[in-house]
């Protein structure tokens, strides 16, 4: 019988416990994004090492998008809380015909601009600023905006204020709305739900300004 190599077993005689290996689903999770749909369907991208960092997830997205689908060609888009920016890709992949990321970390938003050139990406432009100041200052108005703020923060309801004081949707757009589970989505009286869902930790949901005769709606 052979000695054990240096190190193969511990002080006490016995091998130590193996690892458990990381899945390359886990792997992937952690340092790229998918997008799941249209032009660059397939395409990975990198997605920075920064705190609070939190993609949408597959499976919210395919749903938001089957949503969308008949109102993103040539629509104008705003992704407020951008993040990696992946609601605003989709959109991009999927027909539309701008989208204007608003990021507050220069670290994220650096691999953005990264991801657009690979992609090679047209109608995007991207903004180093806190959102709800970009607000303040926002001119033009857009048919879908995404609100993915952390979810720790107020700042879904404040943005939601913000964009109807200032009237920045369009007629007949569409406000996507990402919370955590156990949060209740914030609809301004003069607008409806249209769709709400929850999948694991992520309670979302799609809403408008409502006609005068329309009722708030939901459609799970």
């Amino acid at each position: 019988m052979y000695p054990a190599a240096r190190g193969a077993l511990g002080n006490n005689g016995r091998m130590p416990p193996r690892k458990r290996p990381v899945s390359s689903q886990s792997r992937r999770r952690a340092g790229e994004l998918r997008i799941i749909g249209g032009t660059w369907r397939g395409r990975r991208l990198p997605v920075p090492d920064a705190p609070g960092l939190r993609p949408t997830p597959d499976r919210v997205r395919e749903t938001l998008f089957n949503w969308l689908a008949p109102r993103l060609p040539g629509s104008r888009c705003l992704d407020l809380f951008a993040g990696t920016g992946v609601l605003g890709l989709e959109a991009l992949s999927r027909g539309a015909a701008s989208c204007v990321f608003v990021e507050s970390s220069r670290a994220v938003l650096r691999q953005l601009e990264s991801s657009l050139s690979i992609l090679e990406a047209g109608g995007a432009s991207c903004i180093h600023g806190q959102a709800l100041d970009w607000l303040e200052r926002a001119t033009g108005r857009f048919d879908i905006i995404f609100l993915d703020p952390p979810f720790a923060s107020d700042l879904l309801e404040q943005a939601v204020a913000a964009i109807e004081a200032r009237s920045l949707l369009a007629p007949g757009g569409r406000v996507y709305l990402e919370a955590a589970a156990a949060q209740a989505l914030p609809v301004p009286e003069g607008w409806a739900l249209l769709r709400e869902q929850r999948a694991g930790e992520v309670r979302f949901g799609l809403a408008c300004v409502k006609a005068p005769e329309n009722s708030r709606t939901i459609a799970r």
